[in-house]
């Protein structure tokens, strides 16, 4: 009963979040009340049914379903769609979604097409730490997804303000100013998270492999991806990078977040070479 559930659950999700995706691009040219609420009905209402579905999976396979790269994909989705979710209403900068929840679509959608049955998880996976790690690293991941989106807004804002085309999307967008803080906020949250992630990562890799660092390909491009935010983080605590400069390490530091989740799994071979399964 369980597995006949959750595909369905699954596609409704998408079909959830691409609509709410739809309505926040028709955000950009008509600005409503009535289209912001209805793309946050619609992202939440995905969350919900994505959240259901992902708690059925848990309970048939026992464990976090996050074993292979279709759980991981749809667990990622979660959490940019959660993340959003806190994000839009706390902020209230609807026209986030614009340009988030196209990527929380993408995964989504690549999650659905790949869907696989609950399988045998191997030994290393039975571990206490498996949901801890994950969390942490994921939550992580979904803030400093936003941080990208909102150094995205910044630099499209910007260019517009240089070139005074005071276009509508000039006019969605919110100040420099306040994209500025709300990325440094996204990301004051974000970098803890992943710092844990990559803490309690180690416990469990020692716990499982007998050593906390093995310089493995994931080891190494999440102590890469962690560098790159910590002088972020630094730079606008010390140095007072502020705005463009600051817009685009965090872009940059998404690509190499995306490369440590799926380029390294798909390209590389390592330990965590069951990710890919």
């Amino acid at each position: 009963m369980i597995s006949l559930l959750y595909s369905p659950l699954l596609i409704l999700a998408l079909l959830l979040y691409a609509l709410g995706m739809l309505m926040g691009f028709g955000e950009i040219y008509r600005a409503s009340k009535t289209t912001s609420r209805l793309e946050n009905w619609l992202i939440t209402g995905g969350f919900i049914l994505h959240l259901l579905a992902f708690v059925l999976r848990f309970r048939e396979s026992q464990a976090l379903p996050v074993t292979n790269l279709h759980e991981s994909l749809s667990c990622f989705a979660l959490f940019l769609a959660g993340a959003y979710i806190w994000i839009s209403r706390t902020a209230r900068v609807s026209i986030l979604g614009a340009f988030i929840n196209p990527l929380t679509t993408v995964v989504m959608l690549w999650a659905v097409l790949i869907t696989q049955p609950v399988s045998p998880h191997p030994p290393v996976l039975k571990s206490f730490w498996l949901p801890v790690h994950v969390i942490f690293s994921f939550a992580g991941n979904a803030m400093l997804a936003m941080t990208c989106g909102l150094g995205i807004m910044y630099l499209i804002q910007e260019h517009l303000i240089k070139t005074k085309r005071i276009s509508r999307l000039f006019k969605r967008l919110p100040s420099l100013n306040k994209l500025d803080q709300l990325s440094y906020s996204c990301l004051s949250i974000g970098f803890p998270l992943l710092t844990l992630g990559i803490i309690t990562g180690s416990i469990w890799a020692s716990l499982a492999w007998g050593s906390y660092w093995s310089w493995d390909p994931k080891e190494t491009w999440s102590l890469i991806t962690w560098f790159l935010y910590a002088a972020l983080l630094h730079g606008r605590i010390n140095s007072a990078w502020r705005g463009k400069k600051a817009a685009i390490l965090s872009i940059i530091g998404f690509g190499a977040i995306m490369f440590t989740f799926l380029g390294v799994n798909l390209l590389l071979s390592g330990l965590h070479a069951y990710a890919v399964r």
